[in-house]
């Protein structure tokens, strides 16, 4: 009887801690989405293509009613300056370092040209750092690329984003981690089988993306580059190109825009004028 109650109280002991091994290993499977969160997207402050002090001004602007709003990041989707030069990213980053929130930026066409290089992706990657990364998030992932090296094939560059790109959205999958995808170029501007042109993305690279991340838990896709707002929709996925801080084709005023994710459903966004543009304008949202 001894025996057998020794033998008892093991197989409990031992079912017991398979079962709690079971748990600790769920709840590392499981995304944390205990708590809703607030981002910025923040689209070309591309100081000099509205004229350069203007722009300092407005990216000033912007950060500083950023920081009043509390997100609990910024996103910049990429066209930091208009021209790649010292001057240019030292003011870019002189302003940027005015956030106290963290920011997070993807390259533009204008920041590492529209057919990037050697060069200029190692001028890039030495004065702002990172062209393509990956951050966690309260159990979301979100993914800065290169779009520039989707636009035009860079040999070796395009296919060690692409190879990095799909392991960084397996890992996502694996976590059940929804995916926010942030670049500049938007993938096509109103129909996914709409021709090439310069804003939008080639139609083969394209399909093979939207394909790629729909079945990847992309959620979202953030760019800028088309100074227009531009919204779309991709089989659940949201398209968004917003309005800048420099120039907006389409008389929208200048400002950015805010994101919240809730717990759970869907995230919304709220176009967020700067304030020396809400006196005279009409917004919508």
């Amino acid at each position: 009887m001894n025996k057998l109650s020794s033998f008892m109280r093991r197989g409990v002991c031992f079912g017991f801690c398979f079962m709690l091994a079971g748990l600790v290993l769920t709840s590392c499977r499981t995304p944390d989405h205990s708590a809703e969160f607030s981002f910025v997207q923040l689209c070309d402050t591309q100081l000099g293509m509205g004229g350069y002090e203007h722009d300092v001004a407005t990216f000033t602007e912007a950060v500083d009613q950023i920081n009043r709003l509390n997100p609990d990041f910024v996103l910049v989707c990429g066209d930091l300056v208009q021209d790649r030069n010292e001057k240019s990213f030292v003011d870019f980053k002189r302003i940027r370092n005015g956030f106290t929130v963290p920011c997070h930026c993807a390259p533009g066409n204008h920041d590492i040209g529209n057919k990037p290089t050697a060069e200029s992706l190692a001028y890039y990657r030495s004065v702002i750092g990172k062209d393509y990364f990956s951050f966690e998030h309260k159990g979301y992932t979100f993914v800065i690329v290169n779009t520039q090296l989707w636009k035009v094939r860079v040999p070796e560059e395009s296919e060690l984003q692409d190879a990095w790109l799909e392991g960084v959205l397996e890992s996502a999958s694996q976590k059940q981690s929804p995916v926010y995808v942030v670049g500049h170029y938007p993938l096509f501007l109103g129909d996914p089988d709409e021709a090439e042109e310069y804003m939008n993305l080639p139609v083969a690279k394209r399909n093979e993306l939207l394909h790629l991340f729909e079945r990847s838990g992309v959620v979202a896709v953030l760019g800028g580059h088309t100074h227009k707002l531009t919204m779309n929709e991709y089989n659940g996925i949201q398209m968004v190109n917003g309005e800048t801080t420099s120039k907006n084709f389409d008389k929208r005023p200048m400002g950015f825009r805010l994101w919240r994710v809730p717990e759970s459903g869907k995230a919304t966004h709220t176009f967020v004028p700067l304030e020396s543009e809400k006196k005279e304008q009409h917004v919508e949202k």
